[in-house]
């Protein structure tokens, strides 16, 4: 009885010792409590495989009460957020091209004549099939709503072109991706990914390695200033991100067959842009956690929202408006509409700028930060 008592004693040490130490470690336990929050309440808000009020362009070259029926079904239908009516298709395919919409209608003209004649008009929609997930819902129900709103002008006269196939064919272009491959959209986005999870990682647990194996002091006298640090630090892990992009882009060629229409020179200068970015935010981190396993933890942390809320596991338009405004924030959100609509689309700098400005803008952000927090004594 005296052994069992001495053993629940030392166990009760034990426990005690722990939760002191829990306590000690603010930035463990807080993480702890945290990413199961942010998943209940990601997977719960913000995911959401059917997305609605999608980007529309228009061009219709006339707008009889026909036309106005069939653009205001779809926009009843709250699939289809007509945002611009453009007078150029060119104007349009600009629009698609850069990823501000997600379909064009395109109404010709005589349409509404040919609709009362019985010819059974094209209403040309093209989509933005990149992923097809995120257009995939709406185009199955398209050609219901396009009849549902033709029911209140086919009366009369008119009725018996309900019938039928319809008064209306209606003619799908998926663009960039028309066969729908999912490996189309994955492969690619595997690319911001892989350098997302590896880079923040590495260069977040090279600083704390240096407290940790007491070769910080060492390293804080030196004369480089922090910005000096900091680029010593991570010049060695940008040749990694070359290596990893070079691997990826080379199986998703040779085993994948993925599509590359755009300018490699372009990808090359992307790809460098969101390695830095990542790799400053590594440092970031590194100023924060007191350990390799803390700067692995706000690695972990800051990869969750980055995969759930950038639009690779999920639609990005499909989320509600205040996750997208966190996956704005996001680099990896920038960088896979930027490596798709180079690989895809053979998208130019003019329809990318605004994310490469964004990762951009982060990278230095995220520098300031580092160069703030770094301390130049161990105190």
């Amino acid at each position: 009885m005296m052994r069992f008592g001495r053993s629940l004693a030392r166990i009760n040490a034990v426990f005690i010792k722990e939760l002191i130490q829990m306590r000690r470690d603010r930035l463990t336990f807080a993480v702890m409590l945290a990413i199961p929050i942010l998943e209940l309440v990601l997977f719960g808000y913000a995911i959401n495989t059917d997305p609605k009020h999608l980007p529309t362009a228009v061009y219709a070259a006339e707008y009889t009460p026909v036309v106005r029926s069939i653009l205001s079904g779809l926009e009843n239908s709250e699939y289809f957020d007509i945002s611009t009516n453009n007078s150029d298709p060119r104007a349009s395919d600009y629009l698609l091209a850069s990823g501000k919409v997600v379909f064009i209608v395109e109404i010709p003209a005589g349409f509404s004549r040919q609709l009362i004649r019985g010819e059974r008009p094209q209403l040309l929609v093209s989509a933005d099939a990149t992923d097809p997930v995120a257009a995939s819902n709406a185009l199955g129900r398209l050609s219901t709503i396009v009849n549902q709103a033709l029911l209140k002008d086919l009366t009369g006269p008119l009725a018996h072109l309900q019938a039928g196939k319809g008064a209306v064919d209606l003619v799908v272009h998926p663009r960039y991706n028309p066969e729908g491959i999912t490996q189309y959209n994955i492969v690619p986005g595997l690319l911001g990914v892989i350098l997302t999870m590896t880079l923040v990682m590495i260069t977040g647990m090279a600083m704390t390695r240096e407290t940790e194996r007491g070769t910080m002091e060492n390293l804080l006298a030196m004369p480089g200033s922090p910005f000096e640090v900091m680029i010593g630090k991570i010049l060695p892990y940008v040749g990694v991100g070359s290596v990893q992009t070079v691997i990826v882009l080379v199986v998703a060629h040779w085993l994948f067959a993925v599509p590359f229409i755009g300018s490699i020179a372009l990808l090359v200068l992307s790809v460098a842009i969101f390695i830095l970015a990542n790799l400053a935010l590594g440092f970031t981190f590194s100023t924060i956690a007191q350990s390799q396993i803390q700067s692995m933890q706000l690695t972990f942390f800051f990869f969750l929202p980055s995969i759930l809320l950038s639009g690779f596991m999920f639609p990005f338009r499909g989320m509600p408006h205040w996750a997208q405004m966190i996956g704005e924030v996001l680099p990896l959100t920038h960088f896979l509409r930027v490596v798709r609509g180079i690989m895809l689309k053979g998208a130019g700098i003019q329809e990318l700028v605004y994310d490469l400005a964004a990762i951009l803008v982060f990278m230095l952000v995220v520098s300031s930060v580092a160069m703030l927090r770094y301390k130049r004594t161990l105190d």
